[in-house]
């Protein structure tokens, strides 16, 4: 009976209601009962066809594809190389690949045997199941095809609509790579932007062939060569290919687009963006990342600027294209005409019929002294290249058909929607709009009507936003006001004074930077975030070695922030040197060595002289060469002089901090040996990285920071808390510490993360850890808790112990908020932590401040004490007297802070059971 019952169970989480009346029927009659093994079979068998219904399409084991040769005019190219048919064949296809497909992209017969597929004849190629090929097939390849076959391939169906109609007659389903949408899930499959990015770069080389001069300038013995100049009409892909590797043959480039948002990323490649003398607000963007037709007085003034730059450059590339049309004309014959002898002209668009008035399709010739080059087969001409291109994109764009090892046409796929032109010889393009279930539309309409209420009901409150502004006022200036309350002494005040001013500054400052400088200015402010040496610097000792473990914290954090500061003003240096044009003028950066070391050398003189006012007015000289680096990185003609300014400003305030202290000759012997061993090694660190992988390594130097903070705070913490319980900005001192630890754990694994991102040392994709947001909240929640037992406790173990709780929390924080963001955006990531570096360095110079004014205050006791005895047995005794007060208080609030941090306790432990239920319940 049992087995019967677990039977029925099985049946019902199928859903064969079927077999249940089945089952039922056969208990009720005089029939014997079926068995436990009877029924699981049949459950079993019914559960298989159901799979199989359930997954549409053809499986990819009884699919064939055919690989033929191109026959096209000088087409080189082959559909799928080796690597991707060995894809392919795991997949559980079969590869019929023609004779010598390959042979003119160096992809021999061989190759394709080894990958697994078969050597077989045209005939037999053609009538595989699915077609892949490269350019549109020809009326004889269209007779051999078979019936209900699939062809992919470029196919351009409104200029070809003729081929398309056989291709019909065949009843054949057709994708054309060249129809796939632009949208951001189908860039792996665009294949024309694969195909235009070699043609801009091959046009460059075949101008350069034919051009009879260097591309970049030189001056030799023999005379001065000047660059070439050279104009790239279009800033699509191919006009962007085109841009950049003229650009590294160093040449001076210009471009033009009628897309105003396409000159950005011109000016970001170092060329010139031209613009036109015309007031209309008019803008050519198209659809599908193509420019559209412009009105008669814009091409009006478009033809004026070409007119012009014919005359001045020596080589013109064009790559307009407009979709379904034929290219527009651009340069006339009279602008070849007035170019001047030996330029060289490329056409781009000569297979559209060409942006030249004088081009001819698939030729080079000269014409007036002009050499004229409308090759249509430029990504042919390096083929096993864009072989390899297109194979990956058609292989994935395959594959992505279907699923589950499947193909099946699904038009709900807006991919396979817009690239499909036939479907069993019915035309499908234009391609037919997504379907929507009647639910949706039906959400949609109501969604529109709440939206027309909603407009109509909330008029604007403007009571409501005067309300807002007036309370955001209040509460910063309440805030301001309210450390004025709090504040210890006068230093705290000048602190925060000076904190709110470069705030401001910093805000005005880098708001108008260019995009180009943005990873730059990104370098530089992470070199100038290395004056957390400072930190170290004041707390080092021991001599010739650090002898307590205080004195080894700062000594480790001073090393890797000299780390830093080396290597971050080196990489914003090779940064600048990548926007470095042949045309610009020289450069005797070696000269700024003249004020640094006129700045450094007349303190050290003057700090010897007991002039004691040299300090400020020396940090202040820092601080404005460090304004002035950033400052200077907001503009392409002033941003080595910001690097420079930048290294100045923290060689000076390095000195003016060693010039505040008293140093004897052990301790300067080790402060010399570990900030010249760290400039050092982080200056051939970053000189001997590749240049790509300079936006990582600013990720890795800036973890240095952090780290360099947590190991300052608390080496302060140690060597100073048993001189809190007198400081009166004990309380101020001991928050910025542990601020600085916690914001410092966060940049350290935080940057560690986008390094790795970066480098590919692990995946870019967004790690979204189960129960994020719950984690993330308990670790803050447990940061609140540890402060608050550090701030009201005395004892020194315990405020040891909650800076390195908060350093592991942080840490941990840090790399929980960082995984889940995709690396894409790891740049972003990069300037943020830059900022919290900055709050950071904040919170770790305050309590420097602070313990130098406290240090001051101590000097100038102790000569009253060594000065008059009596006023010294009377100061011990009052000293003796408040700690006996200060222990009274502290006992009769003890109980309340134990309470406190049971309470907060057993929270914690109740959210990391709630956090470890909720990972259970989604695994």
């Amino acid at each position: 009976m049992v087995s019967v019952v677990r039977a029925q169970q099985i049946l019902f989480k199928t859903k064969r209601f079927n077999n249940i009346s089945w089952l039922c029927h056969r208990t009720t009659s005089s029939a014997p009962t079926p068995t436990t093994t009877q029924l699981a079979q049949k459950v079993a068998a019914d559960a298989v066809t159901s799979n199989k219904k359930a997954i549409a399409g053809a499986p990819y084991k009884s699919l064939s594809i055919g690989v033929p040769k191109e026959t096209f005019l000088n087409e080189k190219r082959v559909a799928l190389t080796p690597t991707v048919v060995s894809t392919l064949v795991k997949k559980g296809f079969t590869l019929h690949v023609e004779e010598n497909a390959g042979i003119g992209a160096s992809f021999h017969n061989e190759d394709y045997q080894s990958a697994g597929a078969k050597i077989v004849s045209r005939n037999a190629a053609y009538t595989s199941n699915i077609i892949l090929k490269v350019r549109q097939p020809s009326p004889e390849d269209i007779s051999i095809f078979q019936e209900k076959s699939t062809l992919v391939s470029f196919i351009y169906p409104v200029q070809n609509k003729a081929l398309v109609d056989q291709l019909a007659k065949r009843h054949a389903t057709v994708f054309a790579m060249d129809c796939i949408p632009r949208i951001s899930r189908a860039q792996v499959f665009d294949a024309l932007s694969s195909m235009a990015n070699i043609a801009g770069y091959k046009a460059v080389i075949e101008a350069a062939n034919n051009f009879g001069r260097f591309f970049t300038g030189q001056i030799t013995a023999a005379g001065k060569s000047p660059p070439a100049k050279i104009l790239v009409i279009g800033g699509g892909v191919a006009g962007l290919s085109a841009i950049g590797t003229a650009r590294n043959m160093g040449a001076v480039v210009r471009a033009f687009d009628t897309r105003p948002t396409v000159k950005e990323q011109v000016q970001s490649m170092g060329a010139e963006f031209l613009e036109l003398n015309y007031k209309g607000a008019e803008s050519g963007e198209g659809t599908g990342g193509y420019a559209k037709e412009m009105s008669p007085k814009f091409i009006e003034a478009e033809m004026a600027l070409f007119s012009k730059q014919a005359k001045e450059v020596d080589i013109i590339i064009t790559t307009a294209l407009i979709p379904g049309k034929p290219a527009p004309k651009l340069i006339t014959k009279a602008m070849i005409e007035s170019m001047k002898p030996g330029s060289v002209v490329v056409d781009l668009a000569a297979e559209a019929g060409g942006n030249i008035e004088t081009t001819r399709p698939g030729e080079k010739y000269v014409y007036k002294n002009v050499m004229h080059i409308g090759y249509t087969d430029l990504p042919s001409r390096l083929a096993s290249q864009s072989s390899s291109l297109y194979a990956n994109n058609i292989s994935k764009f395959l594959l992505s058909v279907g699923s589950q090892d499947h193909f099946y046409i699904d038009l709900n796929d807006e991919v396979v929607r817009g690239s499909l032109i036939l479907r069993e010889g019915e035309w499908m393009w234009p391609p037919p709009a997504a379907i929507e279930s009647p639910l949706s539309k039906k959400v949609k309409k109501e969604e529109k009507v709440a939206e027309k209420k909603a407009v109509a009901v909330l008029p604007p409150n403007y009571f409501a936003k005067y309300l807002k502004d007036s309370l955001l006022y209040t509460s910063g200036i309440g805030a301001l006001l309210g450390l004025g309350i709090i504040s210890p002494n006068p230093q705290f005040a000048n602190m925060i004074t000076t904190f709110a001013l470069s705030g401001i500054v910093g805000y005005h400052t880098v708001w108008g930077v260019q995009p180009a400088l943005h990873s730059p200015l990104m370098s530089v402010t992470n070199a100038i975030s290395g004056i957390t040496a400072v930190g170290g610097l004041l707390l080092m000792g021991g001599g010739y070695y650090p002898q307590t473990i205080p004195q080894g914290l700062a000594t480790a954090a001073a090393f890797i922030s000299s780390i830093n500061i080396g290597g971050g003003f080196v990489i914003t240096q090779r940064m600048l040197n990548m926007f470095k044009r042949p045309t610009d003028p020289p450069e005797y950066n070696y000269l700024y060595l003249i004020p640094g070391a006129t700045s450094v050398g007349v303190y050290a003189w003057a700090s010897q002289q007991d002039y004691h006012d040299i300090n400020h007015l020396a940090y202040l000289a820092a601080s404005l060469c460090c304004v002035g680096a950033l400052g200077g990185l907001s503009n392409q003609k002033t941003a080595r002089l910001g690097n420079s300014l930048g290294m100045i400003g923290v060689s000076l305030g390095l000195a003016a901090t060693l010039g505040a202290i008293h140093l004897d000759m052990p301790l300067i012997t080790q402060i010399g040996t570990i900030m010249t061993t760290g400039v050092s090694l982080g200056a051939l660190v970053a000189r001997r990285i590749a240049i790509t992988d300079l936006p990582q390594l600013v990720a890795a130097f800036h973890s240095l920071v952090g780290m360099a903070a947590v190991l300052t705070c608390i080496s302060h913490y140690i060597t100073e808390c048993e001189h809190f319980i007198l400081d009166p900005a004990a309380s101020v001192i001991k928050t910025a510490l542990f601020l600085g630890t916690y914001i410092g754990g966060i940049t350290f694994s935080g940057s560690i993360i986008a390094y790795a991102k970066l480098q590919g040392l692990m995946s870019g994709a967004p790690i979204l850890l189960p129960a994020r947001h719950t984690l993330n909240l308990g670790l803050a929640l447990a940061n609140v808790g540890a402060l608050t037992y550090y701030m009201m406790s005395a004892d020194p173990l315990v405020g040891i112990s909650m800076l390195g709780l908060t350093s592991a929390l942080s840490m941990t924080m840090g790399l929980t908020l960082t995984v889940a963001i995709g690396g894409a955006d790891m740049p972003v990531v990069i300037t943020v932590l830059n900022s919290y570096s900055g709050w950071a360095l904040c919170a770790d110079e305050m309590t420097m401040a602070l313990y130098l004014s406290v240090q001051e205050q101590n000097d100038l006791a102790d000569n009253i004490w060594l000065n008059t005895s009596t006023g010294s047995d009377y100061i011990a005794q009052s000293v003796d007297e408040f700690r006996l007060v200060k222990k009274l208080k502290q006992s009769k609030i003890n109980l309340w802070i134990k309470l406190i941090c049971i309470t907060f306790c057993f929270l914690l432990i109740l959210l990391l059971i709630l956090t470890l239920i909720l990972i259970l319940n989604q695994k």
